[in-house]
């Protein structure tokens, strides 16, 4: 058994034949789980801003002396840039230069 027969299937590629912000995440992370820094990084933007945030958000729950709103907020508005920056990247512009 691999991990792969764990993923989620992504319910918008699935019914609607469209991608959304968050395909190719998991694949991403595998990458980079994997060492395959680059091919995730390709594969998928915001993997290491995610994975930071991530990160962040655990610490911030075994660390209850600090607060963490301020910057995890900050994190998400990062990933949300970086993610409709390159799903528009990868469908406008890739696309239509096929």
């Amino acid at each position: 058994m691999k991990i792969e027969d764990f993923m989620l299937t992504c319910p918008s590629k699935k019914f609607l034949g469209i991608e959304c912000l968050g395909c190719g995440a998991q694949r991403a992370v595998m990458l980079v789980f994997e060492g395959r820094f680059s091919e995730a990084f390709h594969m998928y933007p915001a993997v290491y801003t995610l994975l930071l945030f991530f990160l962040t958000l655990g610490i911030s729950f075994l660390d209850k002396k600090r607060k963490y709103g301020g910057i995890l907020m900050i994190m998400i508005a990062v990933n949300l840039v970086i993610m409709v920056i390159s799903y528009y990247y990868k469908h406008f512009y890739i696309h239509s230069h096929l």
